[in-house]
């Protein structure tokens, strides 16, 4: 056997560990929890010289899912890893890339699927993808996810599919394990063997074409021929699977049963859950019930003659599902293992029942309760043989009560900000936004959130919505400013709030802002019932929502998009993000002797939105609490008279800045005095800055913004960094130089 190492590491850095040794040409991927550390620690192991894997940042999963199907039609080896709703998002590109027969390995970190969102474990994402050609291994500890990582790559490449490596997110995914490791990269690389492709993109001497336009019947038979690799691969995944074994004495098996030899009643679950139920079947044999478990390590395919030698002499079988086929009366492997036993006309009594959802927890007397079911099924006792378990009854006489009265339209208009329009020139104009006068304005957020000290977004968000008077409607792309203030059952709201996920929070809330017009044109609301609705985005929500906010944009609806840029994806911690500044740390641009941080400059999204030709456009900071209140007034009038506005904000983190919270004030100060973040705004196509630090004589250089804060310290104080930090400084002057351009041209 090869000679192998110790090495005590959770199933996500295992992960990054074998891709790591196998040394891939490149991975795509959008941070998600809870696969991110995949790419976390994969980069921090490229940080340090370890491998040479190209990690590209997505704009999403779809667009990852796309980076690396596009590294596999140029021949390379590819990784990537996600979870849930992520998995979802990229779902489209899954066929495409079993179609046209592109080997890549991808980590699931199996999570639930939203909503309600939640971040914990089940199995309800990967069965969303049984039908897109994929192969699938599922992995119940992190020994398994390491080496489940090498043999996929072999396994996929041998047969021309992708593969993904299924296992538990938060259990298998985040639980540190004493596992073994090949000790020497090399033999990684010997095992999987070189790649050579029989076709790939940047091969100039035989040009091909990668995903013809394709009608019966000639897509009947590729898909018959993915058929045919499909069930190629049985073979060549048991013969991976001795390779391995032979190579480090871990030998798997597509299904691995646990005191089945002479069961009378079984148990059937997945992943994690397959050592838990283990103690409970050694309980009950000492019991002297007979009673065994299996599990499996391999979906796709579907191991039927595997299964069928497991379970073939038992009376009973109770499956367990981390997910449900709704309506189905039992989740996907509940519907596949029963089709299984009618194939082989086994007479053998089944019960489903669906368990373990959001990561509740498994324990060995939950198995216990199980097998005790499918033990009374071989005493012909009654049992339901559908149901979920550990589900608690609710209260059927319960009704929410709201935790605050809602604010009247008179309470929310004191009148702090007036806007006037001159009829004659057009000019939009705000008065007031005193601070003092602010106190009249009730708060539309509580306390009671659950954000960290000294986090900017509460703060910005009031200030936002002191310059807006009467009814509003919010609603929060996911992020920190979501999880942090609507934990069920309780909401920090005294308006109305509406959630959807990154990707797709503009296009909800122009749908919400047309139904309000529409039923105002059908008089099923007053004319004189005006309603503001804003959009409030950040942690990463204009990378992934970049495309549809700016349709929404395009498309005009009258509402506000509000930007609390923190400059990274903080609510999954801290990976970076397009709006992360080049040469910053972070959990995804770390900084060692290999690499420099994030190696690009930051987005400018302003201008973005600018150029859609929306009407109001403008940036705002904590520091000048009147200019924000102003702009915000303008905002809702833009809104109201003539379509979509954009604010955008800078707000301090101070957990993944690495600052004290007292120093957010001077943070922001040193932000706009550097011009990293100037005060301006565009209305209806025309610059003007609110703000001049020159003529102030408070310009500061960028040093002075970056020195403040441990993310970026070492490029402000470290003689290495120089290159980056001159280069930062003559992109903010360029970037500043052209505002002021724009602000002194009548037409822009």
């Amino acid at each position: 056997m090869v000679e192998q190492s110790i090495v005590y590491d959770s199933g996500n850095e295992l992960a990054a560990y074998a891709a790591k040794q196998i040394n891939y040409h490149m991975m795509g991927y959008f941070p998600i929890t809870p696969s991110t550390q995949i790419a976390e620690h994969l980069d921090l192991l490229k940080a340090e010289g370890l491998h040479d894997v190209k990690l590209i940042p997505g704009d999403g999963e779809h667009g990852a899912a796309g980076i690396c199907y596009g590294g596999t039609v140029g021949g390379g080896r590819v990784f990537n890893a996600t979870s849930a709703n992520g998995l979802l998002y990229a779902l489209e590109q899954f066929p495409v890339q079993s179609g046209t027969r592109l080997p890549m390995v991808l980590n699931l970190a199996c999570r639930t699927v939203s909503g309600p969102l939640s971040i914990k474990g089940d199995h309800s994402d990967i069965m969303y993808t049984l039908n897109t050609g994929w192969l699938t291994l599922y992995a119940q500890t992190p020994q398994a996810v390491y080496d489940m990582n090498i043999v996929g790559l072999k396994i996929a490449e041998r047969a021309m599919l992708p593969i993904i490596i299924g296992f538990d997110g938060f259990f298998t995914s985040h639980q540190k394990r004493r596992t073994y490791v090949i000790a020497d990269d090399q033999e990684v690389q010997n095992f999987v063997g070189e790649y050579k492709p029989l076709y790939n993109a940047l091969d100039m001497e035989h040009p091909a074409t990668f995903g013809s336009y394709m009608n019966e019947p000639d897509l009947i038979n590729n898909k018959y021929q993915l058929h045919l690799a499909m069930e190629e691969s049985r073979d060549i995944i048991e013969e991976v699977f001795k390779e391995f074994g032979n190579l480090t004495g871990r030998y798997y098996t597509t299904v691995e049963a646990y005191e089945m030899e002479d069961a009378e009643a079984a148990l059937f679950v997945l992943g994690s859950s397959f050592g838990t139920a283990k103690v409970a079947v050694d309980q009950l044999r000492q019991a002297g019930k007979k009673v065994g478990v299996f599990t499996l390590n391999a979906i796709r395919p579907w191991p039927r003659e595997a299964i069928y030698e497991v379970v073939k002499n038992i009376k009973a079988l109770m499956i367990a599902d981390r997910q449900d086929s709704y309506g189905a009366g039992g989740g996907n492997m509940s519907l596949e293992i029963k089709a299984t036993l009618q194939d082989y006309k086994l007479g053998i009594e089944t019960a489903s029942r669906v368990y373990g959802l959001s990561g509740k927890d498994f324990y060995v007397k939950d198995a216990v309760d199980l097998l005790e079911e499918a033990f009374k099924m071989t005493q012909n006792e009654e049992v339901a043989r559908f149901d979920y378990f550990g589900q608690y009854p609710g209260k059927a006489d319960y009704h929410p009560q709201p935790y605050f009265k809602p604010l009247t339209k008179e309470q929310q208009s004191p009148g702090i900000t007036q806007v006037v329009e001159d009829e004659a020139t057009g000019k939009v104009t705000a008065k007031g936004g005193i601070p003092i006068q602010s106190t009249k304005m009730p708060k539309r957020i509580v306390g009671g959130h659950g954000a960290c000290p000294g986090c900017g977004i509460y703060t910005n968000l009031n200030l936002l919505l002191k310059g807006i008077e009467g009814h509003v409607v919010l609603l929060f792309h996911t992020g920190c400013g979501m999880v942090t203030s609507t934990c069920y059952p309780k909401t920090a709201f005294r308006t109305t709030y509406v959630h959807n996920l990154f990707q797709n929070g503009a296009p909800t809330l122009s749908g919400i802002v047309e139904m309000y017009h529409e039923k105002q044109r059908r008089g099923e609301i007053p004319q004189d019932e005006k309603i503001t609705f804003i959009m409030v985005t950040g942690d990463g929500g204009l990378d992934i929502g970049m495309g549809p906010a700016i349709g929404t944009a395009l498309r005009n609806h009258r509402m506000i998009l509000f930007e609390y840029d923190n400059a990274g994806y903080m609510n999954t911690g801290y990976q970076l993000s397009y709006q992360t500044p080049k040469g910053a740390k972070s959990s995804t641009s770390h900084v060692g002797p290999a690499q420099k941080g994030k190696d690009t400059f930051t987005k400018d999204t302003p201008q973005l939105f600018a150029a859609t030709n929306i009407p109001y456009v403008a940036t705002v900071a904590e520091m000048n609490p009147t200019d924000f209140m102003k702009k915000a007034a303008k905002a809702q009038y833009y809104a109201d008279n003539y379509g979509m506005a954009f604010l955008k904000c800078v707000s301090v983190c101070p957990l993944n800045w690495g600052h004290q919270p007292r120093m957010g004030l001077k943070i922001m100060e040193a932000a706009v005095n550097s011009c990293y973040h100037p005060l301006f705004e565009i209305e209806q196509g025309i610059t003007t800055l609110t703000y001049n630090p020159e003529k102030a004589n408070k310009k500061v250089p960028i040093s002075e913004f970056y020195k403040l804060m441990a993310r970026t310290k070492h490029i402000a104080t470290n003689a290495g960094y120089a290159e980056i930090l001159d280069a930062t400084q003559v992109e903010v002057d360029r970037r500043w130089e052209r505002i002021k351009a724009r602000a002194a041209h009548p037409l822009l």
